[in-house]
């Protein structure tokens, strides 16, 4: 299991790093040309392209962040088990998954 963990993390690491650059690089554009939030969402309302990266960042989350912070909360809780490795993730997975599809359909 700690090797397919690893390999998860690696594999989600590796999403992440191209979807962190589009969103950092979509950040430094909208603020060098004097975006709004409103203008941005404006943008992003109903573009499949950016709901399409954003969910893909959001289930690269959902997976990554839990298996690193998993040895956190085994080192600092009693909690142990299946649970441990799920419940964040299904709560990551959940709230990022409607904040992108709240940007979609705003």
């Amino acid at each position: 299991m700690t090797a397919a963990l690893f390999i998860a993390q690696r594999l989600s690491a590796a999403v992440l790093a191209f979807a962190v650059a589009v969103h950092l690089a979509t950040i430094i554009y909208a603020a060098r040309a004097g975006m709004t939030a409103a203008d941005v969402l404006a943008r992003t309302h109903g573009n499949k392209a950016f709901l399409i990266l954003y969910l893909v960042f959001v289930v690269a989350v959902a997976v990554h962040a839990p298996i690193g912070l998993r040895n956190v909360l085994r080192e600092w809780t009693a909690w142990r088990g299946h649970s441990l490795n799920v419940a964040f993730a299904l709560l990551l997975l959940a709230l990022g998954l409607r904040a992108a599809v709240a940007v979609f359909v705003a």
